[in-house]
């Protein structure tokens, strides 16, 4: 079959007639995965809100096995990998799960290196590839060369970095290194992009995706303006203020459960503010956690994932609900909990010992100062360690220590954009109030609105955006 023959067939596996662009885009990608394009290319796919990347790249799997290819789906966390098989209808997993080796339950937990590539004849396909750091994140190594040196050891694997270079990059970083042509190419590979902007959805209908389309386009002006958010007459926008948003939240728990709803700010203090003002106002918990209770995983953790087949780590993001309380215990100034919890992401439950202390800590994880005591406490613990047990053999030891390993866990009512990125909710607020008025019209606010618009599905409400920008 040639190029033009698999872009035919690809076209047919559209559940739409495509776009001009989708059309290009769909040429390119079949010319991508012929046999004469050098194995040592990497194809970076940027597509906006409602362009229907994801489409164009479920049909690409579809018609994939027509020219003797399979396809592999991947994402940087669960929550990721979730949403993006529910949109291509083909399985996806994380990045972590494909590419590293991890230790067995005897050898302690965590990975021990890249695993080795036995696929052939592959097309890896990344969703949310912005996403992905550089950096070491403290427990495994650069995660974007890793994949590459992964897919790249296979036999005749392409690899397509799917993104929006609209949203959030990772945070620290000025871009997202995944989505960079000049990164990738430092790393010693050719680059083929390709960008898709038209909206497939009918903005006319849609308010959530109307305003993501003009906080993109306004993005690339010279000079950028102050936001426009738009509300008529769409019935998904909506705009409350402090003052109604109790009763805001409280008719979207009813409506789309409190799974199913998250309010998104700025900073991790006034997501703790957020969070404990919902717990008491609104749920009426009286206790620090309960049965049912929402946390979001705060920091990767390969611990507690040891001996089940189906989940590779815990990562940070993930969502959990608390199913059972079985103790709690203080040592050293840090509270822990014996819990049940629920990955939703994944359907699996598993028990866990979590930090109580993390849940109100207006840190990302838990407090810098508690983190010394965590692990001093540990390090010096006299029932793990003899006095005269050397520190690189106490360090190792800690790997098994359930208590060093505790899962470092927030409220998941109210959450940092970066901590929602990858993920989508039916119902979401956001919070405008308290910006200072020469923010508005930097990159990084744009940013910022659009990753947090973009994660509604059904509904977006925005909190106090100030007149002068909601219309």
């Amino acid at each position: 079959m040639d190029t033009l023959e698999f872009a035919e067939r690809i076209v047919e596996s559209l559940p739409f007639d495509p776009t001009h662009q989708q059309i290009e885009l769909i040429a390119a990608l079949a010319r991508y995965c012929s046999p004469s394009i050098p194995s040592d290319t990497v194809f970076i796919l940027n597509g906006y809100a409602g362009t229907g990347k994801t489409s164009v790249t479920g049909a690409l799997v579809k018609a994939l096995p027509m020219i003797g290819m399979r396809a592999v789906l991947l994402a940087p966390t669960g929550r990721a990998a979730k949403v993006l098989a529910t949109h291509a209808q083909h399985p996806a997993t994380t990045i972590h799960r494909r590419i590293y080796r991890h230790a067995s339950i005897a050898n302690g937990m965590g990975i021990t290196g890249v695993a080795e590539n036995h696929a052939s004849n592959t097309v890896f396909v990344v969703d949310e590839a912005s996403m992905i750091s550089a950096d070491d994140d403290g427990t495994v190594n650069n995660l974007l060369e890793d994949l590459i040196h992964y897919v790249f050891s296979g036999v005749n694997c392409r690899l397509i970095l799917s993104g929006d270079t609209a949203q959030l990059p990772p945070p620290g970083c000025s871009e997202s290194p995944a989505m960079s042509r000049d990164y990738l190419k430092s790393m010693g590979l050719r680059v083929w992009r390709a960008t898709i902007t038209k909206t497939v959805r009918q903005s006319s209908h849609s308010g959530i995706l109307y305003n993501a389309t003009w906080l993109r386009k306004a993005m690339t002006a010279d000079t950028i303006p102050m936001p426009r958010l738009t509300v008529k007459p769409f019935n998904d926008v909506n705009v409350t203020t402090g003052d109604d948003l109790q009763d805001a939240l409280d008719r979207a728990y009813n409506e789309y459960g409190i799974p199913g709803t998250l309010l998104i700010t700025r900073s991790n203090r006034r997501a703790v503010q957020f969070n404990l003002a919902i717990r008491s106002s609104i749920l009426d918990y009286e206790t620090e956690l309960v049965k049912g209770e929402q946390i979001m995983i705060a920091k990767n953790n390969y611990f507690w994932s040891r001996g089940i087949k189906e989940l590779d780590f815990i990562a940070n993001g993930e969502i959990a609900t608390v199913v059972n309380i079985y103790g709690t215990e203080t040592r050293d100034f840090v509270r822990y909990a014996d819990v049940e919890l629920l990955l939703p992401d994944h359907s699996i439950t598993l028990n866990a010992k979590i930090i109580l202390s993390s849940l109100t800590s207006e840190a990302p994880a838990l407090d810098p100062e508690l983190q010394k005591r965590h692990f001093e406490s540990a390090i010096n613990n006299p029932e793990l360690f003899a006095p005269d047990t050397p520190y690189p053999s106490r360090l190792t030891r800690l790997k098994t220590d359930p208590y060093f390993n505790a899962l470092q866990v927030k409220y998941a009512y109210a959450v940092t954009c970066h901590k929602a990125q990858g993920g989508q909710w039916d119902s979401v607020f956001i919070d405008m109030g308290m910006v200072k008025p020469d923010a508005l019209t930097s990159l990084d606010f744009y940013r910022w609105l659009y990753t947090a618009t973009t994660r509604a599905v059904k509904k977006v409400t925005y909190i106090s955006p100030g007149e002068e920008i909601s219309q």
